[in-house]
């Protein structure tokens, strides 16, 4: 085992099997308190199973994770309870209202968060005045803002966001860019998979490049639209 030299998340040798089929091996990479990993490749090459190792949907065929330099376990107590999962899916009731629906979310996650906080979060992310109208009214860039916005009041130290852009326009962007930021100025971190360049205009990013790490096909084995 190789010792964390941080209290981030410490991931090594990791490897994901598919339906029979290696997606990657021998992963290695850091999640330093403060910084941000972008995870970039082609479709198939594993980037939302990642994620979905990370928090705990997916079993690892092979490595370890290390998290504030504990070995995490089988059911990865103390990970799970520091991470803000944003996946393809927004997974909210399109006959929910835009507030009720974010006020059920955070009571599951254990995060529940009074009104005024959660109005305020809408606010900053363009949402305001929608907040009693039904999810199914939202466009698909609104629904990810109200994903977002979730993940904004979950108050975890650890967010994996799968392609939380897609759908935003440019002023949406620019909202997660600054919400990200902020994130990682406070000592957050982050692995987010995206096409845009995180770390150009947004807070400095590593990139990990997820090609050739196994046997990319033409369909991406994760990818739920």
């Amino acid at each position: 085992m190789v010792e964390a030299l941080h209290d981030g998340l410490c991931v090594r040798d990791l490897a994901c099997t598919r339906g029979g089929r290696r997606v990657f091996d021998g992963l290695s990479f850091d999640v330093a308190p403060g910084s941000v990993v972008q995870v970039r490749g082609a479709n198939g090459s594993g980037k939302s199973s990642l994620l979905r190792l990370l928090c705990g949907l997916l079993p690892p065929a092979a490595g370890e994770l290390q998290w504030r330099r504990l070995r995490v376990g089988a059911r990865g107590a103390g990970l799970a309870a520091e991470i803000a999962y944003m996946g393809h899916a927004g997974g909210m009731s399109g006959d929910l209202t835009v507030l009720e629906n974010l006020r059920f979310s955070l009571q599951v996650a254990g995060s529940a968060s009074a009104d005024a906080d959660c109005r305020e979060v809408l606010q900053r992310l363009q949402l305001a005045g929608r907040e009693d109208e039904p999810l199914r009214h939202l466009s698909q860039g609104q629904q990810r803002r109200l994903s977002l916005a979730r993940v904004l009041l979950s108050g975890r130290a650890l967010w994996l966001l799968d392609e939380p852009c897609a759908g935003l326009d440019a002023e949406g962007e620019a909202s997660f860019d600054a919400c990200l930021a902020e994130h990682v100025h406070r000592g957050g971190m982050a692995v987010v998979t995206t096409h845009r360049d995180i770390g150009r205009d947004g807070p400095c990013a590593h990139t990990l490049d997820m090609n050739g790490l196994g046997h990319a096909g033409d369909r991406d084995p994760d990818h739920r639209p």
